[in-house]
Parts: structure tokens; sequence; C-alpha cells
């Protein structure tokens, strides 16, 4: 039962995916481009308190 309410959301989300960048290509690439910045955003402060451990917490 579980497995198949996960395939039905995954097909709802490809759909929404598809409608999104055929219907309006450009707000399309604004969604990659702020969903890049985040992961970028989030390995950089994850390198940030790498060096700081890395430093004695200093």
């Amino acid at each position: 039962m579980a497995v198949n309410a996960k395939k039905i959301v995954l097909y709802v989300i490809v759909v929404f995916v598809l409608y999104v960048i055929i219907t309006d290509p450009a707000k399309a690439a604004d969604y990659v481009q702020i969903g890049f910045e985040g992961i970028s955003d989030a390995a950089k402060a994850i390198g940030d308190f790498m060096s700081w451990a890395a430093h004695g917490g200093k």
C-alpha cells in the first residue's frame, strides 16, 4: 500500500515539474537557481563548521 502511495506522489511531482517547465520556463529556471543557491549555501556552512571544528572551536 505504501509503495503505491509513493509512486503516486512521485508521478504527481513529475507532472507538476513538467507543467511548470512547459508553461513558464523562466520561472522554472529561477526555481532551479534558488535550489542550487540553497545547496551552495548549505555546503559553505558545513565547510565553515568543519573548519571551525578542525581548529578546536576557536
